[in-house]
């Protein structure tokens, strides 16, 4: 049954999951068609816990705003945090770790779309009873989460729990004998 008095935040770190698919899936910077449809994100969250999810969407926008994404990202419910800092400034990493500080303090569940190794403390800190997962690529994901996965930290993957690409990726990946289809290497 659904809780539509408690929200799930949704923080995702645009910049790491770009870099992810473009450096280590592709090989080369993604096509439009080849992105993440954003909104898929939410939609599992919510069908997944029963809850209603709010999207947080970090940039890094030093000295301009993609504003065709910044719409498109409000069409579908995100709410984009453009964010600028010095040179060599990790801003999303900053936010995205202020927030999950900030998200402490509040009764929310938090899934987090990174890969990336700086959040795992902060994820830790959320791991009082509340729901808290991680979504990303599981094959590119830090081992620091693994650790955590004892302690009700839950795993989703872009690609196969999510659904959130049109077309298949090029990935490579240890397949569960259960999940075996022979059919996808024919």
């Amino acid at each position: 049954m659904a809780d539509s008095s408690r929200l799930t935040y949704v923080l995702v770190d645009g910049e790491n999951i770009d870099a992810t698919l473009g450096t280590s899936i592709l090989g080369r910077r993604p096509k439009p068609e080849e992105r993440p449809r954003w909104e898929r994100v939410l939609r599992h969250i919510e069908q997944r816990w029963g809850q209603p999810a709010q999207g947080l969407f970090f940039l890094a926008a030093n000295n301009e705003l993609p504003m065709t994404f910044v719409q498109a990202l409000l069409a579908i419910g995100f709410r984009p945090v453009p964010l600028s800092g010095s040179a060599g400034e990790k801003v999303v990493d900053i936010a995205i770790q202020r927030t999950l500080d900030a998200l402490a303090e509040r009764d929310a569940d938090v899934l987090l779309v990174s890969n990336d190794g700086d959040f795992v403390d902060h994820v830790d800190e959320l791991l009082d009873g509340r729901r808290v997962g991680v979504a990303g690529f599981v094959e590119f994901r830090n081992n620091g989460f693994i650790q955590l996965q004892s302690q009700g930290l839950e795993f989703f993957d872009m690609e196969y729990d999510i659904h959130a690409f049109n077309e298949p990726l090029p990935r490579v990946r240890i397949i569960p004998i259960e999940d075996f289809d022979p059919l996808e290497f024919l």
